[in-house]
């Protein structure tokens, strides 16, 4: 994908990987260093994993170098211990260091074996994933383990709604429409930090598309973008989600307003991509509003990157009041024959009294 960076873990790493999810190791720190993914420190269980936690995790975190944390708890599952995967990125860490390990994140988890993490935590903040951080994390998500939260979200869609795959082209718009309202695919985690990043507004625009087989959000690139680049970010041949950061003035105010741009070139895309986009579109919305407490100024629809121009943009973030201007500008029209007739006509006539 797009925010892959090529980066892998040494050999070293991967076999104290194999020797940790059968040995006795409680914590792995992985760091990024000369463009590969390499072990920080390790910790030898002590004792409980809720006793271990905060002691183990809380002193390797730097405040200004983003890290990955795998953390052994004391559950099982058919492929043995099960793991918490942790992402460390601190609010005072370079841009540049954040966006790499947001790009690589998948990566690690796939070198040490995604079916051995039983959990996921984000934190930019010590309390994020301090021991108190994890069970608030924990008790947000009422759905049984092994599951991660993504799964959790996606089995209860499918109960809701049917599952999607199963959806042909030949159904008509009308029962697509009632079978797909309302979904809410679950944001991959890259696209969740990517989302965190530009509320911190540390990037300027995110780029988001439907995975229609794993019924997922993910990301697409976070490229940096000026209102003269957003025309390119627009695909020809299929839909996309876009969050712009617009930063401009208006009436001598410097704004920075988020704005949602919905994309979607037309009958170029399937009625089955076009009918998902547009059911999972409010969801989404709902999530970024809500759960992230992100701020939306407009929510636009396209189907051309033609249409954004800077006036476009700007006239829909800040619409004209035009009710009181077409009121008093427009101009009385001359008048007609049977107005003049009027102003001559005398008493009495036409029948009037005198």
């Amino acid at each position: 994908m797009a925010h892959q960076t090529g980066i892998h873990a040494t050999s070293e790493l991967k076999d104290f990987f194999a020797k940790a999810r059968n040995g006795s190791v409680r914590l792995i720190k992985v760091v990024i260093e000369d463009e590969q993914l390499v072990l920080g420190a390790y910790k030898e269980l002590s004792q409980s994993w809720d006793r271990d936690y905060d002691l183990f995790i809380l002193p390797l975190l730097d405040e200004q170098q983003p890290c990955y944390l795998l953390y052994r708890l004391d559950t099982q599952n058919a492929q043995g211990f099960e793991w918490l995967f942790i992402s460390w990125s601190p609010d005072h860490s370079p841009v540049r260091l954040k966006m790499l390990y947001a790009a690589t994140r998948a990566t690690v988890k796939k070198e040490f074996g995604g079916g051995h993490i039983k959990d996921e935590l984000f934190g930019t903040l010590k309390e994020d994933i301090s021991l108190g951080g994890y069970r608030k994390h924990m008790s947000s998500c009422s759905a049984p383990a092994p599951l991660t939260a993504a799964e959790r979200e996606l089995q209860q869609i499918k109960i809701n709604e049917g599952r999607v795959a199963q959806v042909k082209t030949e159904i008509s718009v009308e029962s697509k429409h009632q079978t797909l309202q309302g979904l809410a695919f679950p944001l991959r985690p890259e696209a969740e930090q990517a989302i965190l990043l530009l509320k911190q507004k540390k990037i300027n625009y995110i780029q988001l598309k439907l995975d229609l087989e794993k019924e997922t959000i993910d990301l697409v690139h976070t490229n940096p973008t000026e209102i003269a680049d957003l025309p390119r970010r627009i695909p020809q041949e299929s839909a996309r989600y876009h969050f712009f950061l617009y930063k401009h003035s208006h009436e001598g105010d410097y704004l920075e307003s988020v704005v949602f741009i919905y994309s979607m070139p037309g009958y170029k895309c399937s009625i089955k991509e076009r009918m998902l986009y547009s059911s999972c579109k409010n969801r989404l919305l709902d999530s970024v509003e809500q759960d992230f407490q992100l701020e939306i100024a407009k929510k636009i629809e396209i189907d051309n990157g033609a249409e954004l121009t800077p006036e476009f943009l700007y006239d829909e973030v800040h619409p004209k009041q035009h009710a009181f201007k077409q009121a008093f500008a427009k101009p009385k029209g001359p008048a007609g024959k049977r107005g003049q007739k009027r102003l001559i006509k005398g008493p009495g006539e036409n029948g009037d009294d005198s």
